[in-house]
Order: structure tokens, then sequence, then C-alpha cells
């Protein structure tokens, strides 16, 4: 079932910690490659830790929380990355490298179980957490029992839903038993979403009492950088950590992640005034991006991208409250749930007009709502802009002008819709030309713009949050954590909706049930076979966008800017920004 294979690659700038042998993996599952290791030969010095003064970050979307496994949006997994660590990562390569683990398990250095049915991980034994306790076997599981006790309403918990344990064999080895054989052995504790969690610090903080935590604004982590101060929606002071266990790391001796603002402004601190060392997700209009980058101060950072923007139907009735909260999945929306009026405002978006006018060289129209890996494509699928095919399709249901105002309605129901999406000059211009068309076919569109720090928070009590999705439509950018993009499916599944009995942790936010996609998606989780793991992420590429569940709009690269002075960072595409943030060296 499992078959070995091995491909060339080029090395990291910055290599990891420790030598990977030679890999076997599931089909269809990545390849990581043999890389060096970083540990000094009796030729080599180890650089000096410290003395590089201040590193300064701007993330315009300032986190909120420091605990990854109730964390809602990017910039609170980000902030985790600097101070906890998972026990291994893909790098800039797309290859496995190991950080808490000593190596990649692999068939061949019997980590791998040839059936799928488990991985067993060794653990690096030179550790500590932040405050000096040991870091060991027991974290990983305990990290488990944190995001598997339904209670915590861990935003991570799909990731794991696949293990059916976590053994400890001894103090330095850990096993994760699954359900099934399943081709993601890759995903837990792994990336952003797996980062361990210190079980002497959290154990009484499992289930209803994980939000109350204090870790959750200052985390104890084993990472190159400890945190000093966090003000949510503002900024997170980190300090270096002297004790951390790779050699020479980290060069700077502090971090300031500035959050709030906006995009351009970020941008322009670092490409044009120098106020910033790195900016991140600079979703601001190419011409200006290019302008700025010619001030020569700082240059912009391009990596192939794995999301994309797009614009997400709510299934259920936002407007209507039961049991004290809104949009629940069983009253549903009086309108959106026809599918010729979902189809209606699909035809109704310039996607090349937006990608030509406002992304440039940060994204190109797309038709897929999974674009990454690019095999998962569906080469089917096709958009189109069209008014008069649209206005047909309101006819067909029925929708119609009764008043003579412009606005249809549906048995009675007017077509307004909410429109909200976080504060970006490009998602206001976006949504300006959306609204344009929309209202030429017979709807009434509202534009709402929230603060991204509050859109994209984890506050179960902000009705104004892209997860309780208290409108008719909202906008975003979503895409996979990894080359099997299973986790990110499960954002169509009937099991993970969003709602108020799960403290709006689930990812499926858009309130959608199909028993054809969730068999899909279900059969997924035990699909070993490459050919029919790209023909069902295909098959969920397909009725996502021709049920209308979420209209993609671009495919986006990730744009970040960086200070010249600034080196030793390697951009994954399936990485956080600051998943290497150890290796990061400023010139003299």
């Amino acid at each position: 079932l499992l078959a070995a294979c091995q491909r060339e690659e080029a090395t990291p700038t910055q290599p990891p910690a420790a030598a990977t042998p030679a890999p076997a993996t599931t089909p269809g599952a990545p390849a990581p490659t043999p890389t060096p290791a970083a540990q000094a030969t009796p030729t080599e010095q180890v650089a000096q830790r410290g003395g590089g003064g201040l590193l300064r970050l701007l993330w315009w979307q300032a986190p909120t929380i420091i605990n990854p496994h109730l964390a809602q949006g990017t910039k609170d997994f980000d902030a985790s990355n600097i101070v906890l660590e998972a026990l291994a990562y893909f790098d800039a390569n797309d290859n496995l490298v190991p950080r808490l683990a000593e190596e990649i398990p692999t068939i061949v250095n019997g980590g791998l179980d040839p059936e799928g049915r488990f991985v067993i991980w060794k653990l690096r034994k030179d550790v500590k957490w932040h405050d000096g306790e040991p870091f060991t076997a027991d974290d990983v599981k305990f990290t488990y029992e944190f995001i598997a006790n339904e209670a915590t309403t861990a935003t991570t918990i799909g990731v794991y839903q696949s293990v059916e344990s976590v053994e400890v064999i001894d103090e330095y080895t850990v096993k994760v038993n699954f359900k099934a054989p399943t081709p993601a052995w890759f995903e837990p504790f792994v990336g952003g979403q797996g980062l361990i969690l210190p079980e002497h610090v959290l154990r009484d903080y499992v289930g209803a009492e994980a939000r109350n935590a204090p870790f959750n604004l200052k985390p104890i982590g084993t990472g190159p950088f400890k945190v000093v101060d966090f003000r949510p929606g503002d900024v997170v002071l980190y300090e270096i950590n002297q004790d951390y266990w790779q050699p020479g790391k980290p060069y700077f001796d502090r971090i300031e992640m500035k959050g709030g603002g906006d995009a351009t402004s970020a941008a322009r601190a670092v490409l044009q005034t120098g106020e910033a060392d790195w900016a991140w997700n600079l979703q601001v209009e190419a011409q200006i991006l290019l302008q700025m980058e010619q001030a020569g101060v700082g240059e912009l950072v391009i990596t192939p991208g794995t999301s994309a923007e797009r614009i997400m139907v709510n299934f259920a009735d936002h407007r209507t409250e039961k049991d004290g909260a809104r949009a629940e999945p069983d009253v549903p929306h009086p309108f959106l749930t026809n599918k010729n009026i979902r189809q209606a405002i699909a035809l109704s978006i310039q996607r090349d007009v937006i990608a030509q006018q406002l992304y440039g060289p940060g994204g190109e129209a797309t038709a897929n709502n999974l674009n990454a890996p690019a095999k998962f494509k569906h080469p089917d699928l096709t958009w189109e802009f069209n008014l008069e095919k649209a206005a047909q399709l309101l006819d067909e249901a029925g929708a119609v002008d009764t008043n003579g105002d412009g606005v249809r309605e549906y048995n009675g129901v007017p077509l307004n819709l909410l429109y909200q999406t976080s504060i970006n000059p490009v998602r206001q211009k976006t949504q300006e030309i959306v609204k344009s068309a929309l209202e030429q076919i017979g709807f009434k569109v509202e534009l709402k713009s929230i603060d991204a720090a509050v859109f994209f928070s984890s506050d179960a009590g902000n009705p104004d949050t892209y997860a309780h999705f208290y409108a008719d439509i909202e906008m975003y950018t979503n895409g996979p954590s990894n080359p099997f993009p299973l986790n990110w499916a499960l954002r169509y599944h009937s099991s993970r909706i969003a709602k108020r009995e799960n403290n709006w942790a689930g990812v499926n936010i858009t309130r959608y049930s199909n028993p054809e996609m969730d068999a899909v998606i279900d059969s997924l989780r035990t699909e070993l076979d490459p050919d029919k793991q790209v023909a069902g992420f295909r098959q969920i590429n397909w009725i996502s966008v021709t049920d209308v569940v979420e209209i993609p709009i671009i495919h986006r690269t990730s744009v970040a800017a960086a200070a010249k002075t600034l080196t030793g960072y390697t951009p994954s595409t399936w990485a956080s920004d600051v998943w290497d943030i150890g290796n990061w060296r400023r010139q003299q």
C-alpha cells in the first residue's frame, strides 16, 4: 500500500537541525528528501547567539490569542509560531524537515507503518520549555488530549480526527495510532496546526476551562523567543530564549510583532521608510506595491500561494435569532438556499477585472476553490461573467421585481444582501465591483467592512467574526496548510458546521450540508491510491463550485516585504512566514 519514493531537491538556505534519511511515504503524500544536519563540523564555527537587536514585524491583522489550537486566523498561528514549535514542518521545497523530532518517520527507519495505521516519532532529548522543564513525549500526548476533548472546542480538531490514540513508548518516543489506514499521517503535530503544548502548564485547562488559561495570552514554549508582553489586537513583544536548543540561534534579541493599521501602510514601512523589517500578507494594489519597491529600502517576497480569495454563501438565516444566536444551521436562508440565485451571484463577478486592476502579480482569476497542489484543480471548471444569464436564472427562480424599485423578491423576501469582509483597500474595491454588478440584476447590496483584528478573532462573544457569519455573503482568503488538503476540505463537511454549540469553532462557516460531499471527504481519510486521491479532491472542488458553496475569485500568491538587510528567511508555500525565524539574521 505504500511506495518508497525519493526526488532530488535543492536544500534550504538554512538546513534543518538533524539529518533526514531517505524516506518512504504513502502514495500521493509528499516525499521528503534527505537534508544535511545543521550541527557544526570541526571545521565550522557555530554562530553566536543574540546580538541582533530588535526585529520589527508588521502584521496588519493583529493577533488576538497565542494558543494555536484555539485560534481562528493566520495572524494568531503566526504569533504562536515564534514561541511554540511542532515536531516537523514543510519547508520551501515541500519537504518535511524535523524540528522537535529527531528525524522524519519512514518505512526504512521503522517509524512509518507499511499499512498506514501508525507513525512513530522520535523526539529530541535536549529541548526545554521556557521555564526550564524538559520537553518529553508526555507533552505530545497531552497536546492531543487537549485538542480531542470536545469541551475544549479546539479549532484544529479536524487535523486530529483520524487519530485513535497517542501512546508514549518512552520519554522521547511517541506513537500515533490511526483509526484506519491514513495517507495524511504527517498532519498531526506538524506545521502551524501541530504546535506542541506544555502539559505541566495546561493540564488544569483542558475542556471547558481551556479558553480561561493565562497561557493563551502569555504562552510557555520551546521556541527561539519568549513572550514578554501581549496586548491582544495591538502588539506582541518577545525576547530571546537564551536556552534555545539550536546552537547559535536565534540572532535577534527582541521581536516586536505590531498589529493594526492596513496592508498599504505596512508595505510602506518596509519598502520605503525602513521603519520595519518584515510586512506580512500585502493585499495591496500591484501598481502601488511596485512603485514603493523602487525606493530601494526593501524588497517584495513573492511565494507561490495555496489560497484563494473567495466569497462564501451563507446557507443559514442570519436575520433570524434562535436560542440567542443567529445563522444557526437549522434555520435555512430564505433565498440563498435556491441554487439558481447562488449561481446568479457567481455569474456577476468580474474576476478578470479584479485580478488585473487590483492584484497584478499578487494573484490570478480562478474557477477553483482548491488551487494547490495543482493536480487537485478540476480541469473542467470555468468561470464566466454574464449578467444576462444571471438575470435569466433569477427569472427561472421566480425572483421578480414586484414594487418597481429595481429590487427583486423571492417568495415575498427582497433579495437584500449584506456583504461583509475585513477592512482592506483591495477588498473594499472588490466589494464595490461586485456590488455594482449585482445591483444591475435586481439585488440590493449593503457593504460592511470589519476591522481585521475583530473579523478574524476567535472571540465567541463577538458577533462580527467571520465564523459567526452574520451576513448573507462574506469574503476572505483561505487555503490548505499541507500538500494533502484533507483538513482544508472539512470546511464543507456537515460535522464541522460552526454554531453556538461549539463556540463557532467549526470550520464549515457556510453551514453547508450535503451527504455527497461528506461521503467524498470521508473516503479520502483512508484513501491510499494516488489516482483516487486526485479524483476525490477534484470532486470536492467540483461540488463546492458548481453547488455555489463558495465562489472562488483570485488564486493568490503570498506577497510579503522584507528589509534588504534581512537574511536567512526561507518562505514556504505551506508554512507560516515565521516558521524558521530562528534562522533570520541581519547583514552588517
